[in-house]
């Protein structure tokens, strides 16, 4: 276990150091620890390369808050004096895991969108080299995760709780992604299939589980707390956070900028569900459902800039901006009915950090 990330102190000024800053000090130990743990065998050498430059290059650079919620709703849910440098340094740990499970779905899901970029640079399977090798990579980057937690939780009480949070969790996901990719299939438009229903399936399974549930469960058991009551009530809040979250990403995947989300937005060529077709549909003209007929899921720019003026006909930026702000009340009321006996905190923390993000 690291000193450094143990004394939770920066040797060099003696100031306290804060959780993103533990955080990001832990990755390259955890780099060396995945690479270097029981993998002594020579002949393993090239591939022990190839996961390091995979770990480096898909995991950090992210937002981190997925990985950051867990041990900032540890912090919310355990005494100061319960909270040991050590429950620390796994909360960490397993807020890693978490940005490892984010990298592996990355990985697989720009492959199957055809991505171009993602967070400022380009998807991993465009690097030179890489391509279709990148399958395998995800595998790694999920498989690291595994490693992780066996060394750091294996002793810990609620090391099978954490097992199966993540493996569910994982399940779920890719059930998300399989409803994602069959309701729009590439080359193939039909706008009957994106229905609010529909969309909303996808949006549970395939985001909010794995980055709101999974964080703040994980901090959950790791405090003790196992009844599946009170992780019911979790859940019930967190996937709404979450499908607000999605629903943010779909908007700023056409009116972002990509010079601060990172990434070129692909949704209209890409022939997405995504809320804003969801929602023009329910209040366009059959006039303007022609045109959206006629111009979505085509990789064409002309097309997809009329996409984008069919949306600003339709005022969609303001319905958007209707949406948060009715979104972010029905959190807080959520908040009031099934957070009795957990602290407010542990949610209002994670909205604070998405609602009126620009990335």
């Amino acid at each position: 276990m690291s000193n450094n990330i143990c004394n939770n102190v920066s040797h060099q000024s003696g100031a306290v150091q804060s959780d993103p800053e533990l955080f990001d000090a832990q990755f390259q130990e955890l780099v060396t620890e995945i690479i270097e743990q029981d993998l002594t065998d020579p002949v393993l050498a090239d591939a022990l390369k190839r996961l390091r430059e995979v770990l480096q290059y898909n995991v950090p650079g992210g937002k981190r808050n997925r990985g950051l919620a867990v041990i900032d709703s540890l912090r919310e849910l355990l005494p100061p004096t319960k909270l040991t440098q050590d429950a620390v340094q796994r909360a960490l740990v397993v807020g890693w895991c978490i940005e490892l499970l984010q990298a592996f779905f990355l990985v697989a899901d720009d492959i199957m969108d055809s991505s171009v970029t993602r967070r400022g640079q380009p998807c991993w399977y465009k690097k030179e080299g890489v391509g279709m090798d990148a399958i395998n990579d995800a595998f790694l980057l999920e498989g690291a995760i595994y490693r992780l937690l066996r060394r750091h939780c294996r002793g810990q009480p609620y090391y099978t709780h954490i097992l199966e949070l993540f493996t569910e969790t994982s399940f779920q996901t890719e059930l998300g992604q399989a409803l994602d990719l069959m309701t729009a299939p590439p080359g193939h438009v039909d706008l009957n299939r994106f229905t609010l229903e529909r969309y909303k399936a996808i949006v549970k399974y395939k985001t909010a589980f794995y980055s709101f549930y999974l964080p703040v469960a994980a901090a959950m058991y790791m405090a003790g707390i196992d009844s599946e009551e009170e992780h019911n009530k979790a859940k019930h809040i967190l996937l709404e956070m979450g499908e607000f979250f999605q629903i943010q990403d779909d908007y700023l995947d056409c009116f972002g900028d990509p010079a601060v989300t990172g990434k070129i937005g692909t949704d209209i060529q890409d022939n997405k569900c995504s809320w804003l077709v969801v929602t023009a549909l329910g209040v366009m003209t059959p006039e303007q459902r022609a045109v959206l007929e006629s111009c979505y899921g085509r990789h064409d720019d002309a097309c997809v800039e009329k996409v984008k003026m069919l949306y600003n006909s339709l005022q969609m930026p303001a319905l958007y901006q209707q949406y948060e702000e009715e979104s972010y009340q029905r959190l807080q009321e959520l908040i009031g009915c099934h957070a009795q006996n957990l602290s407010h905190a542990v949610f209002l923390n994670f909205a604070k950090k998405i609602y009126k993000r620009n990335k």
